[in-house]
């Protein structure tokens, strides 16, 4: 039987390398965060498991899969989530696993309450039943947010929370869940609320990776010089995920249980702007034609974030400048296609 973790002060001063090897499970391991979170975590020296489906894509990890103890989980049946709960014992977990495409939640919301919600339930009642103690993040997100009023930019913690998509209002559920099992039965839980994050290994539905996608297919010549989009108005605040696992690891190991960090760049770019930087970085000659069809029903108008309550109790701060995630997401397509 592994011995119950320390308490946070001594947790967060005993050495990694100096003392017991600390087990982390992460919830959507094969994801973009996930995976890019199990890379940092195996350098830090952790042992690293993490939920899988048996139909889950493997080819973010396939990299590290060697290193890696996957256990074949669904996060919506909650017997198999305590399985995995019993099988890794772990001092930290990552829940990462979500329905996140925020579209996806339009033409799908109950599928999207089930995985994100009930999944959630699912995760905190076997960690509370199976009573080993670890120390859980909760992946938020800047959807939370939604409807911002330009005078409470940029935005804090504190801010009102009116989410305009079925997504953001499983987040807000998620949230709520991990302050409520942290108030009524006494688990470590640090929620964080991320901003926009990008880089290579980002699934090709998302902004950045669509536009990257196409014009990796453009410089092949596999389709034709133009360029589809839906709002180029919109205005986000993105991070490099690099820059955002980390501040993930810092959440377990130096902040408050049962409080909510923002994580973001503090800068706002409007969609447009992503867009004009990568066609800077290709010599081809495209066309941009909005598509109706990538149009959502309600939007978010502006999502810039003040992170300064994470940045005083961590010390982080971003650091991979914004230029080089986008070189980086567009040589990960150039790549692949």
């Amino acid at each position: 039987m592994r011995k119950t973790i320390l308490g946070t002060k001594e947790r967060n001063s005993e050495s990694i390398s100096g003392g017991e090897v600390k087990r982390a499970l992460i919830t959507g391991i094969s994801g973009f965060a996930g995976s890019h979170l199990a890379e940092f975590l195996l350098n830090e020296g952790i042992e690293v498991y993490g939920m899988i489906r048996w139909r889950s894509k493997l080819d973010n990890v396939t990299h590290i899969k060697d290193r890696l103890k996957l256990l074949e989980t669904d996060i919506r049946d909650g017997h198999s989530v305590q399985r995995a709960i019993e099988e890794s014992t772990p001092d930290y977990v990552f829940h990462l696993a979500s329905q996140s495409f925020v579209p996806m939640s339009w033409r799908a919301p109950a599928d999207t309450m089930e995985t994100n919600v009930i999944g959630t339930i699912h995760l905190l009642e076997a960690i509370r039943q199976i009573k080993c103690d670890p120390v859980i993040q909760i992946a938020g997100s800047s959807e939370e947010y939604g409807m911002v009023y330009p005078d409470e930019l940029p935005i804090k913690e504190t801010n009102p929370l009116r989410p305009l998509s079925p997504y953001g209002v499983s987040k807000v559920a998620e949230d709520l869940l991990g302050c409520q099992y942290y108030r009524s039965y006494g688990l470590k839980i640090v929620v964080t609320r991320a901003f926009n994050h990008t880089g290579p290994r980002r699934g090709e539905v998302f902004v950045s990776s669509s536009f990257s996608k196409q014009i990796a297919e453009i410089e092949k010549g596999l389709i034709e010089p133009i360029i589809y989009a839906g709002n180029l108005s919109a205005k986000r605040d993105f991070s490099d995920v690099r820059d955002v696992v980390k501040a993930y690891w810092l959440a377990v190991t130096k902040c408050e249980y049962g409080e909510v960090y923002n994580i973001c760049s503090g800068k706002e770019r409007t969609v447009q702007s992503v867009l004009d930087l990568l066609l800077g970085m290709t010599n081809q000659k495209v066309e941009v034609k909005q598509d109706p069809s990538r149009m959502r029903p309600s939007d978010v108008d502006i999502l810039q974030g003040d992170c300064t309550k994470f940045k005083e109790k961590t010390g982080w701060k971003p650091q991979i400048p914004f230029q080089k995630t986008i070189k980086d997401l567009l040589d990960y397509w150039r790549e692949l296609v």
